[in-house]
């Protein structure tokens, strides 16, 4: 799967006026990570959005969609469609949300490097 580049460069904008973050290929997409956990990410023209369990029916109930691409619903995870992103206010809306919620979390821990 491919993502659309002229997005990851909006996310990323309205991310760096935000907080450091990191890239990483996931998904087959892009995933940016915030506090050492995946904050959102995009899958083709569509935004993931992580909200968390306790913030998912609200997030259904404002437009995302149930993630779902692997046959099995990924509860605390959204999907936003890309024309739902396609102005730049409910774009730094939703990365807010997935910002504040990957804060919300305790760092991982590195992992033990192999030797």
């Amino acid at each position: 799967m491919a993502y659309d580049e002229q997005l990851a460069a909006r996310v990323r904008a309205v991310l760096a006026e935000r907080t450091d973050f990191d890239e990483k290929l996931m998904f087959g997409g892009l995933a940016f990570m915030v506090n050492t956990h995946m904050a959102c990410g995009l899958i083709r023209d569509d935004l993931m959005i992580r909200v968390g369990k306790e913030n998912y029916d609200d997030a259904l109930s404002r437009g995302a969609q149930v993630m779902d691409f692997s046959g099995r619903p990924m509860r605390g995870m959204v999907m936003v469609p890309g024309p739902d992103v396609a102005t730049d206010v409910p774009l730094a809306n939703w990365v807010d949300e997935a910002v504040a919620f990957a804060q919300s979390e305790p760092p991982k821990k590195p992992k033990p490097k192999k030797s």
